[in-house]
């Protein structure tokens, strides 16, 4: 039996011209924080494999959104 997948995309940075370079960064400092959050969370919650990619993922685009959104306002443009 074929399981139904509904995964939401993941999402990525979309920093303004002005932060640009400071994608791979935050990339690596946002997928550290997933990582210990996630194994974190694995290992008091006995989470489910499913579970834990579903923490994983949630997380990662919170945290993109929310940084995002809170560099939008600091391009040049919106200026």
């Amino acid at each position: 039996m074929a399981t139904c997948r509904h995964e939401t995309p993941i999402r990525s940075l979309e920093l303004p011209d002005e932060f640009e370079d400071l994608t791979g960064l935050l990339q690596a400092d946002l997928k550290a924080v997933v990582n210990v959050l996630t194994q974190r969370a694995g290992e008091r919650l006995l989470l489910t494999r499913r579970e834990s990619q579903l923490l994983r993922r949630t997380l990662w685009n919170n945290l993109t959104e929310a940084v995002n959104k809170s560099v939008e306002p600091l391009s040049a443009e919106r200026r």
